[in-house]
């Protein structure tokens, strides 16, 4: 990955965005693309759009969402310690002992979620696997609530604090891929596009909200109202111990993009994907969705009188944890993948399933 690709990647993750407050990744989404566009819009949702070629026909949207899962101050209680509730899908049991960002009007304040000591509880409640919320919560280190709310406020956002680092080769942690590295994909698309003559016209939206209700899909789609639009998020790599390939597929870090089929995908626009990828040789894996994705594009394809739709896909292993693991080399050949099936769609082109 080039250098100036792999710091936007870095400044996407150190920028906190727990849905409905993306505004800081949102900002370093337009300081990055604007060398690239020839327009940027923010809507009153919070989406921002890449445009290329605004005038061209037909409109084709890139989606992928910049939101990621979180927390927020629900209550400062007398001792200083902050209960919380989640923002998106959190699973308690390996939220414990994480550290925190929590995110207020001064700036960012260290924390660490604790649990009762093992050596504390009940011989009935050790090795528990299920935990509530309610059970945890969050020490910043005040001595009370008096001190606790000088610094904090209901309401406010908490992120997992772990960054940006590499492990082995291509591979990378952090909290927030889901689905920060969907963001950078459809931006890096754009980029690569930069010197390429369009026909259509390019709309590379970084959503909002998708972590509850796949919201900011829903109205940046119905404001653009595509004829294809294309979602990128994350999707369960089973290449690790305990991950059911049965359930889910064989899906491996580093074998490039995953290209989604099902109900919800258009059929003409998955063959485009997939005559792409091979036609580039462009590596790629293949799975199935028997239903709704679960992603931005089940709200796209909804919109208006209906989308043509894909769904491009990552691996990625711990989804929803305070580190979560991707191949870099995946999120190169995705953002080609986009780049050059968008360069291939004129008017010409029929996705009308026959």
């Amino acid at each position: 990955m080039r250098k100036e690709s792999l710091q936007f990647l870095e400044d996407l993750i150190h920028a906190p965005s727990p849905s409905g407050f993306e505004q800081p990744a949102q900002r370093v989404v337009r300081k990055y693309i604007k060398p690239y566009a020839d327009d940027i819009q923010t809507d009153l949702h919070g989406n921002v759009m890449a445009v290329r070629n605004p005038g061209g026909s037909p409109r084709v949207m890139l989606a992928g969402h910049c939101d990621q899962v979180g927390m927020m101050v629900q209550h400062i209680a007398d001792d200083g310690y902050l209960r919380f509730a989640s923002i998106g899908g959190i699973d308690p049991v390996v939220a414990v002992s994480s550290r925190v960002l929590v995110h207020t009007d001064k700036g960012p304040i260290l924390g660490v979620i604790g649990r009762t000591a093992i050596h504390l509880l009940k011989p009935e409640d050790r090795g528990k696997t299920k935990l509530n919320l309610e059970e945890l919560w969050v020490d910043i280190g005040a001595k009370d609530k008096k001190a606790a709310e000088k610094l904090v406020n209901i309401g406010d956002p908490i992120t997992f604090a772990a960054r940006f680092d590499r492990l082995q080769g291509d591979l990378a942690i952090a909290a927030g891929f889901d689905d920060k590295m969907g963001t950078f994909i459809c931006m890096e698309a754009v980029r690569l596009l930069k010197n390429r003559k369009l026909k259509c016209a390019l709309y590379a939206v970084s959503t909002v909200q998708e972590e509850i209700g796949l919201r900011g899909a829903k109205t940046s789609a119905f404001g653009i109202d595509p004829k294809v639009g294309i979602a990128v998020d994350v999707t369960h790599a089973t290449d690790y111990p305990g991950a059911s390939k049965n359930a889910v597929g064989d899906l491996k870090l580093g074998a490039g993009p995953v290209i989604e089929r099902g109900p919800n995908i258009n059929p003409k626009v998955f063959d485009l994907l997939i005559a792409t990828a091979k036609k580039q040789k462009i590596k790629f894996q293949r799975a199935s969705c028997p239903r709704g994705t679960g992603t931005d594009a089940n709200v796209i394809q909804l919109t208006r009188s209906g989308v043509a739709t894909g769904l491009v896909s990552v691996a990625n292993r711990y989804m929803h944890t305070p580190i979560e693991v991707i191949h870099l080399g995946d999120l190169t050949a995705a953002a080609k993948l986009l780049a050059e099936t968008v360069a291939q769609i004129d008017d010409a082109l029929d996705f009308t399933p026959m």
